[in-house]
């Protein structure tokens, strides 16, 4: 496996060996790079910013949900690095072209045109972009009628074009279609910034994968899959009901963000349910069960049509469905499938957005539970709308320009779907992970909520720090190698799950990786990123969540937070 080094500015390109990076992937390879390579002190969008893409160590495997993709970068939202991960084929393609990372460097003069990246067997082509301006849905059509219909692709919206902070970058799915995002952090305005609207690899490529103990690495991958195939949540309530499954499960424990932070319950979550919306893809034709990747085994994704059975989206995930929908005080399916596509389409967080649009109707912009006026205003972002510009730059900036003092952001990122009062060991990840608020950084709601891999009271403060901790370097390695994070359910529960990772990977490279070796590669991680980020300015002040966390107590169990600043660098490594 090679690293790709494209310089934007000359449109020039050469293949390194992995050298001093040898032994990384995925996102402890971009954190590696950033920390390394990129001045701490730069500006996100300037020309000595880096954006990597970087598969994960068991990406060239057959591994069983290795096909996630790290986006590493300094963030123009943060201000720190960021790590942001999404699924899609563009992981699963990478080594077939011997690539495991494609670093994008400098930046083209002011003005420059927009640029298609096309990488092949034998080499990388550069075309002035013949889809600059568009939407992300009719672009993919452009690109694979320009370039061929076995590209597999990744590429920004308007919203990243115009280096929005919220902009994301969008990889194709395994239906060819550009619905799988790097959200979190404004990587899609890292890679706008640097004038390139598209990578496209040639899926057709046939670089075969050499283990070095082949029946080793089948053993290892056979007990993998048993792990995944019998647990509950991996082989039964995440197929059946996708992440929305959390819906009416994070309700009852009265832990879902509603009306902005307000309450933890809200009065319409049946409607936006998992089970609601399984029963509603089922009656229109759609997919309750759909892989994020090739190689996924679990198939929380689906495909949702409307009211007339026509496709709408897909990867309608549990945050977005919170955020446009109880967060907004919106119940209807139908108009929260819009705002994700529309999402999809102008290339920007979900999560982020739905913030945003919370900040609106703090603002009065828009009344609560107006879902009609959230679609609307999101099409505003991409276009010369001043108030796009606005939106798309996210929820802290939206809130300044609209003079609104509740603001449920960490390090400038928006606060995910679970409220940190009653899912305190989320709440210390929200605070203490250099991403920003990021419920995927260490997702303490198995222990608070799930009950997978341990009981720990969420409501109280005993513990969940050790929880957060041990889960932001889990989350780390689980990255680091290119897998799903939803197999922590499984491997949180069975005692051979840990072992079994490293056994993969030491069949693979041939290399001895024990058990203490995958958590060093996680707890490396992290370093990497604290140490970035202490050099970006970032003190112990930052590792806090906004001050109405503190002084409001959450409906209907009434709990507070009440972890002080020296509490919480506990949770760091």
């Amino acid at each position: 496996m090679k690293i790709l080094r494209i310089n934007t500015r000359t449109r020039t390109y050469r293949f390194e060996d992995l050298g001093e990076y040898a032994g990384l992937g995925g996102r402890a390879l971009t954190s590696r790079i950033v920390n390394r390579e990129v001045p701490a002190d730069c500006h996100p969008l300037s020309a000595e910013n880096k954006l990597i893409l970087a598969a994960g160590i068991l990406a060239p495997t057959t591994a069983a949900n290795s096909g996630r993709m790290s986006v590493g970068a300094k963030s123009p939202l943060t201000g720190g690095i960021k790590e942001s991960n999404s699924g899609g084929q563009f992981a699963n393609t990478l080594p077939k072209l011997g690539l495991l990372a494609i670093v994008l460097e400098d930046k083209p003069e002011a003005g420059a045109p927009m640029m298609d990246i096309v990488v092949r067997p034998d080499r990388v082509e550069f075309h002035d972009s013949v889809a600059a301006g568009m939407r992300t849905y009719a672009a993919q059509e452009k690109l694979l009628a320009t370039y061929g219909k076995d590209m597999v692709t990744a590429m920004v919206g308007p919203a990243g074009e115009q280096c929005l902070s919220a902009a994301t970058v969008q990889f194709s799915d395994p239906d060819g279609l550009p619905s799988r995002s790097a959200g979190r952090g404004g990587m899609g305005a890292v890679m706008g910034s640097k004038r390139v609207k598209a990578i496209l690899l040639d899926s057709t490529a046939t670089g075969k994968v050499t283990y070095a103990d082949e029946e080793g690495f089948k053993a290892a991958r056979k007990e993998w899959v048993d792990i995944m195939r019998n647990h509950p949540v991996t082989s039964q309530g995440l197929p059946g009901f996708g992440t929305a499954v959390l819906v009416n499960v994070i309700n009852a424990a009265g832990a879902l963000p509603t009306k902005n932070f307000r309450s933890g319950h809200f009065d319409g979550a049946e409607k936006i349910s998992g089970e609601t919306l399984a029963e509603t893809i089922t009656k229109r034709g759609g997919k309750t069960k759909h892989g994020c990747h090739s190689g996924c085994m679990i198939q929380c994704s689906q495909v949702y049509h409307d009211k007339d059975g026509k496709y709408l989206t897909t990867g309608f995930e549990y945050e977005t469905i919170w955020g446009f929908g109880a967060d907004l005080m919106v119940d209807d399916l139908d108009d929260i499938a819009m705002m994700d596509r529309t999402c999809d389409e102008v290339g920007m967080d979900t999560i982020e957005m739905a913030n945003t649009m919370a900040m609106a109707m703090e603002a009065g912009i828009i009344n609560w539970g107006d879902g009609k006026a959230v679609i609307r205003e999101l099409n505003k972002v991409g276009t010369d709308d001043p108030l796009g510009r606005i939106y798309g730059n996210g929820t802290a900036y939206t809130a300044k320009a609209f003079g609104v003092d509740r603001v449920p952001v960490v390090k400038n990122q928006a606060l995910p779907a679970y409220d940190p009062r009653a899912v305190k060991a989320v709440g210390v990840t929200y605070a203490t992970s250099p991403m920003g608020a990021d419920h995927t950084a260490g997702y303490g709601v198995a222990q608070n909520v799930l009950k997978v891999g341990g009981d720990v009271d969420g409501h109280q403060k005993e513990g969940n720090v050790e929880v957060s901790k041990n889960l932001q370097v889990a989350t780390a390695a689980i990255d680091s190698l290119g897998l799903c994070l939803f197999v922590a359910f499984a491997v949180l529960d069975d005692a051979r799950g840990v072992p079994c990772m490293a056994k993969m990977v030491e069949t693979f490279t041939g290399k001895p990786f024990s058990v203490d070796d995958l958590i060093a590669l996680g707890a490396n991680c992290l370093k990497d990123e604290l140490d970035f980020n202490r050099r970006a300015g970032f003190t112990p002040e930052d590792d806090q969540l906004p001050r109405f966390f503190q002084t409001e107590t959450l409906p209907p169990h009434n709990v507070g937070w009440g972890y002080t600043v020296e509490e919480l660098q506990g949770a760091k490594v």
